[in-house]
C-alpha cells in the first residue's frame, strides 16, 4: 500500500505561479512512476504530467507543456508539480498517483491517489 497525501493548492491570478507537493508513505517511493492529474465538475481525470521512477524521464500533457514542471526527491518521498503561466482552465482538483508502469497516461492505469488539492485561477 501506498498512501498519497498533496498540498500546496489554493487560488491565484491568471498569469501566476503555484507548487503542488505530494509526500508519499507506505511501499518504497522510488519504485513508482508519478503523476499528475486533474479533474474539472463534470468532467473525466485528466492526465497532466508524470516522471519515471529515478526522475530522469518525465512526460507532459501538451496542454500543460512548458508551463508545468514535474519533479521528485525520492530520499523525501515527495513528488512536485511547479505550475507556470498559469490559466483559469488549469481550475481544477489535482491528485498525485502511483504506479509500477511506466509511460502510462490513462488513469486506470494507475494503483494509489491522493485525495486531491483545489487550484483555482481568476482571471
Amino acid at each position: 500500500q501506498v498512501q498519497l497525501v498533496e498540498s500546496g493548492g489554493g487560488s491565484v491570478q491568471a498569469g501566476g505561479s503555484l507548487g503542488l507537493s505530494c509526500v508519499a508513505s507506505g511501499r518504497t517511493f522510488s519504485g513508482y512512476t508519478m503523476a499528475w492529474f486533474r479533474q474539472q465538475p463534470r468532467k473525466e481525470r485528466e492526465f497532466v504530467a508524470n516522471i519515471s521512477p529515478t526522475g530522469k524521464i518525465t512526460s507532459y500533457a501538451d496542454s500543460v507543456k512548458d508551463r508545468f514542471t514535474v519533479a521528485r526527491d525520492n530520499a523525501k518521498n515527495t513528488v512536485y508539480l511547479l505550475m507556470n503561466t498559469l490559466k483559469p482552465e488549469d481550475t481544477a482538483a489535482y491528485y498525485c498517483a502511483a504506479s509500477t508502469a511506466w509511460g502510462v497516461r490513462v488513469a486506470d492505469e494507475y494503483d494509489y491517489w491522493g485525495q486531491g488539492t483545489q487550484v483555482s485561477i481568476s482571471s
